[in-house]
């Protein structure tokens, strides 16, 4: 999951975004919030078919608001960026939101370049290529993050939820004590974590599904095995996944995200002698090969961070398991952000490690 370079010196370790998220999502939040209050919102009021884009993590974010805009009527998906940039006339848009957490993909930028309609960008590093192509911006303050992403991330959800209730009206008072919430999530799944993470980090590949808004924690998962662990991993919406998808399971890590058929998809998996994790606010019994971790009953994007910090520390522990260094990517594409990738950020090291 990672994010665009932020700016020079701005990296921190993935364990070190880890224990920087409670204070960090509590600066954001009123970060965000000041810059809200202070700006110019009638064009996201009144755009009636707004369209999300993004690439990598930004994209699994951006299931978040297009969740929420449905469930209030709006019109609105989410499309990868460079899917814009090859073919702009076959998008109908009356907004266009991009996300770039340092605001250099440039995907993005492509996009933002080609489209007519107005624009809004959502980033951490300001300024950057990004806000200075758009018509408006909304940043996170610059916050420090690790390369295969946490607080950048997590923010990021924070943010689109933000953005989100200034059409849905939602308001923004279920972040107030954000902080606490993580430590507190981080307390809970540290005790599940330490009874699978030697089975876990056996398996050979990893799906992750889930529906709603969850679909973005199940993306996000799949791109961190991948990125801080090295597993082959995959993220699918819970009922495409029941046509099929799910055949494949075989010495795999299963994560399930949800409180309706996601219930009986962990169970059916589990009863099948696979490894199951299941994030749910329902009171199910965990077995031999299901484990569960309890969510508190809270708004779908604070759900989404708590998912997802959940998952960080699963992925680290897995990563340790493996004796793999979390900060040693293995490819450098150079062509991702504008200007090329630091190779200060990261070690090239071969597929042996």
């Amino acid at each position: 999951m990672a994010p665009d370079d932020g700016a020079a010196g701005s990296r921190i370790t993935f364990r070190e975004g880890q224990a920087a998220q409670p204070a960090a999502l509590e600066r954001v939040a009123a970060h965000v919030r000041d810059a809200l209050a202070g700006a110019d919102l009638s064009p996201l009021r009144s755009a009636r078919r707004p369209l999300f884009t993004g690439i990598g993590a930004s994209f699994a974010a951006l299931a978040l608001p297009v969740e929420l805009l449905r469930q209030h009527g709006v019109a609105t998906h989410r499309v990868l960026a460079d899917e814009i940039a090859r073919v702009t006339s076959g998008f109908d848009a009356d907004l266009l939101v991009g996300v770039s957490q340092s605001g250099r993909s440039t995907e993005t930028l492509a996009a933002f370049e080609q489209v007519e309609a107005p624009t809004l960008a959502v980033v951490n590093v300001a300024p950057s290529a990004l806000t200075q192509l758009a018509g408006q911006s909304l940043d996170l303050g610059n916050e420090p993050d690790s390369f295969a992403s946490t607080v950048g991330f997590t923010g990021t959800v924070l943010a689109l939820d933000l953005l989100a209730g200034v059409v849905t009206g939602a308001g923004g008072a279920h972040w107030d004590g954000i902080g606490a919430r993580v430590v507190d999530m981080g307390e809970r799944v540290a005790a599940v974590v330490a009874r699978l993470r030697a089975r876990a980090a056996e398996c050979v590949a990893a799906d992750a599904v889930a529906s709603g808004a969850s679909l973005a924690s199940a993306e996000a998962a799949a791109l961190l095995l991948r990125e801080v662990a090295r597993v082959p991993s995959s993220a699918s919406a819970t009922h495409n996944h029941l046509h099929g998808e799910m055949e494949s399971a075989g010495r795999t890590l299963h994560l399930v995200f949800g409180d309706g058929r996601e219930t009986e998809l962990a169970r059916t998996l589990s009863a099948a002698g696979h490894l199951t994790v299941l994030f749910t606010t329902r009171p199910v019994v965990a077995g031999p090969d299901l484990a569960v971790v309890a969510l508190p009953d809270v708004p779908p994007a604070v759900r989404v961070v708590l998912e997802v910090v959940a998952v960080q520390e699963l992925v680290a522990a897995i990563a340790d398991e493996r004796g793999i260094a979390i900060e040693s990517f293995v490819f450098a594409n150079n062509d991702t952000k504008l200007g090329g990738v630091d190779p200060r950020d990261f070690e090239i090291v071969s597929h042996d490690g």
